[in-house]
């Protein structure tokens, strides 16, 4: 990305982080790379992935796209289905409770 999750340097950059915070991603889990500090970072992820634009959003070291997919993945729905099925997301409180407490319907 372009600076920071906390000072984020583009427009792009900025929408990218505040989608992956809606969906829930773990900052445990997450990483981000300025490429405004190393040009040479900045040029190679662009051959990389043959994709032109920075941010650029991996998920298990797997492309997924730049800005404008994540938000149209964001939109459909993909997005947090991608970022859940990785185990990216903060687990939600409770969720061993919940699961303990759920008992069979009674089928009589």
């Amino acid at each position: 990305m372009k600076g920071t999750p906390e000072f984020p340097q583009c427009g792009f950059s900025r929408a990218t982080i505040k989608i992956l915070g809606q969906q829930g991603v773990d900052p445990a889990k997450f990483a981000a790379y300025n490429v405004l500090e190393d040009a040479e970072l900045r040029e190679g992820i662009k051959e990389y992935s043959s994709w032109p634009t920075i941010p650029q959003l991996y998920v298990n070291k797997e492309f997924v796209g730049g800005c404008d997919i994540v938000m149209s993945m964001a939109e459909s729905g993909e997005l947090g289905d991608l970022l859940e099925q990785n185990d990216c997301l903060v687990p939600e409180e409770g969720d061993a409770d919940v699961a303990a407490d759920v008992k069979p319907a009674d089928r009589s």
